[in-house]
């Protein structure tokens, strides 16, 4: 669904302000937002025009009309604004999704959240901005998905877990955690979008979208939990057997792992 970046919290699509933050559009604040916002226009049209790896800041100054010294006071390399390019997108498809889901009359609903995160998860994946990058520097995004929890990563889990705690509440739902199944509702979607093209071999587009409505209805709603409560224990099992945790850490003492 979503590829994190380090960019602060985005609040809401339009110009970015100080500190990587969101305004409505045609807002002025400190630090120059609308200038700041040519510069992201201009690094956008370059990335998809050339590619991540061909975009220069020499290219960027130019297209906004300001010098190359002007974007280094504001962002340190080209990837710190690229990163800055890639809050703005994400951040505005996430922003649409929460506006979508406090105008959805079926509030509290499975069926309503369902629709809203494939909605979204189609959003993501026909970005041209995600696409550009996936096809010419996809390496910008594996920090997202093996380091670190990006701004927009967290902005879905905020939502995901609201919207599924309310749900919960309406018994639509079943009872729980609510941030534990908005990470794994996240985790699933995050690798749709990043991998159904290429492992969806000769399924086709409608039928992948099925089987992940499906999914997404019955995760939150099965109540069955074959470990009877207490997950997997990392140490060991009531037999006294090693774990899963234990069993990696005895192979990784007798040789590491790549």
């Amino acid at each position: 669904m979503s590829i994190g970046t380090d960019a602060p919290h985005v609040k809401s699509p339009g110009t970015v302000g100080p500190e990587g933050t969101v305004e409505p559009e045609g807002t002025v604040g400190p630090e120059g937002t609308v200038r700041d916002a040519a510069v992201l226009d201009a690094a956008k049209a370059s990335l998809l025009a050339v590619g991540v790896r061909r975009t220069t800041l020499t290219e960027v100054a130019r297209r906004a009309g300001t010098s190359r010294m002007t974007l280094y006071r504001r962002w340190p390399d080209l990837r710190a604004l690229v990163g800055e390019v890639m809050t703005r997108e994400w951040g505005s498809i996430v922003t649409a999704a929460a506006r979508l889901a406090e105008r959805d009359p079926r509030g509290g609903e499975l069926d309503g959240i369902v629709d809203e995160i494939v909605a979204t998860v189609e959003a993501f994946r026909v970005n041209p901005v995600y696409r550009r990058i996936l096809e010419t520097d996809a390496e910008m995004l594996l920090p997202y998905l093996t380091e670190r929890r990006g701004a927009t990563q967290q902005m879905i889990v905020d939502l995901l877990a609201g919207q599924l705690g309310a749900a919960a509440r309406a018994g639509t739902v079943r009872a729980g955690d609510p941030e534990a199944l908005a990470v794994m509702v996240l985790l699933v979607v995050q690798s749709y979008v990043l991998s159904a093209d290429a492992l969806g071999g000769r399924v086709p587009t409608r039928t992948r979208d099925g089987e992940l409505r499906r999914l997404l209805h019955t995760y939150p709603t099965t109540d069955h939990d074959p470990t009877g409560g207490r997950g997997l224990d990392p140490e060991s099992d009531p037999a006294g057997e090693p774990g899963p945790g234990r069993l990696f850490e005895n192979r990784s003492s007798a040789g590491r792992l790549a």
